[in-house]
């Protein structure tokens, strides 16, 4: 998931070596926290949040055959 998230991230961005995607991992969720430059949270989010919206989508389903919850937040 962690790599996913990255490759969707970085081609996303104008800054892609500034892409970090962390993991978090408990019983029952993982945790992706997505953090790129400041200058391309724009494009990360997208309007009304419809871009992140997709990255969530894609990730959670690319995980459908583990038995745990995927979470992918995006912070600064």
């Amino acid at each position: 998931m962690k790599e996913l998230l990255e490759v969707i991230a970085k081609n996303l961005v104008d800054q892609p070596e500034k892409v970090q995607v962390s993991e978090t991992e408990s019983e029952r969720a993982l945790v992706l926290e997505l953090k790129v430059a400041p200058e391309d949270m724009g494009k990360v989010i997208g309007k009304q949040g419809r871009i992140a919206k997709a990255i969530r989508t894609l990730v959670k389903a690319s995980g459908v055959h583990e038995d745990k919850k995927i979470i992918v937040e995006i912070i600064q």
